[in-house]
């Protein structure tokens, strides 16, 4: 069963009935939640934002499709008083495996495991210590190379731009060097929000860039991607869609995105744990590991280019290095 938790606003109880309770409880065995297979996730955002929250969600949809246990979530889970509130209700309704989805649950989820013996915790995309704690973290260079790549051969006006969140993302620079693979006289432009959700900043990004005659767009933020999408579709701008297959929000301006299938890493995590074999520790994850693809591309991108991307995409999971080769005469 799939359930989504709320805050408790407060709860009146009676010592009578509590004493009752306790006298029943007292009588009975107690449940171990060290023996349930219950499975949590803590989103930083809304499952709506169509992107890394989104994402989320649907992994713990195909955890309880394909294993048939018990799924909780919360939603918009951002300080560190809400996830040690958020995990103290999910360990309430027996949670054994809990998920964080993001980067900012890392430190907390590295301390929590000495408060509750019973219990995994996972953090998707971030970075931890300790016992009973893992972490699983998409690898974005590769994602940002053949974005690249493919924003160099399609682009016009030898302008393309890249507006992320972060100047951390492996992204960012994984882009500038895919598409100097192609055209080193290709003009990148790069601006960083400084935060997945400063939709306006963005927004302020990219009218510049139109301004450049920025003709390809790769927009690498959870909480502005979508809408620049959007707004490069009203322009008649290209753009590589994020996270998530994009095409279906234009594909005549969705030029390819880079997923990842965030989906498969939740089934492949939880498939482990129910067997006894989820280990602790720090793991990246690229290509080669079957969770990173390029997503459908348009009609507009010809099909020799996408057998040309392909083929590096290929060559990338078998040796691990980019092939270096030029489309482009």
């Amino acid at each position: 069963m799939l359930h989504k938790l709320y805050r408790k606003k407060g709860i009146l109880l009676i010592i009578l009935i509590l004493m009752i309770l306790y006298l029943f409880l007292s009588t009975i065995t107690s449940i171990s939640t060290a023996d349930s297979q219950n499975i949590g996730l803590l989103l930083e955002d809304t499952i709506d934002d169509h992107g890394w929250n989104r994402q989320g969600y649907e992994g713990l949809l195909s955890v309880h499709n394909q294993f048939n246990v018990d799924v909780f979530y919360k939603e918009e889970i951002k300080t560190k008083a809400e996830i040690h509130q958020a995990v103290k209700q999910l360990v309430d309704e027996h949670v054994s495996l809990i998920f964080g989805h993001g980067k900012s649950f890392s430190e907390v989820f590295s301390e929590l495991p000495n408060d509750y013996p019973q219990v995994h915790f996972v953090v998707i995309n971030g970075d931890v210590t300790g016992e009973r704690v893992s972490s699983y973290a998409f690898d974005g260079y590769a994602m940002g190379y053949f974005a690249g790549v493919l924003s160099a051969i399609m682009s016009k006006n030898e302008q393309v731009g890249i507006i992320a969140a972060f100047p951390w993302q492996p992204e960012v620079n994984g882009f500038i060097a895919g598409v100097a693979s192609q055209n080193e006289q290709i003009d990148v432009s790069v601006e960083y929000v400084m935060s997945w959700h400063d939709l306006e900043t963005a927004k302020e990004f990219y009218e510049a860039m139109k301004k450049e005659s920025v003709d390809i767009l790769y927009p690498i933020g959870d909480g502005f991607h979508v809408e620049l999408i959007e707004l490069s579709k009203r322009d008649g701008l290209y753009v590589i869609g994020y996270v998530s297959d994009q095409t279906d929000l234009g594909e005549s301006s969705v030029l390819s995105s880079t997923v990842q299938h965030v989906d498969q890493v939740y089934v492949d995590v939880v498939d482990a744990f129910l067997k006894g074999k989820l280990v602790s520790g720090r793991f990246s994850l690229d290509f080669q590991d079957g969770v990173i693809s390029m997503g459908d591309y348009s009609s507009q991108v010809p099909e020799e280019v996408v057998l040309f991307i392909e083929e590096m995409v290929q060559y990338y999971i078998q040796t691990g290095e980019f092939k270096q080769v030029s489309y482009l005469p």
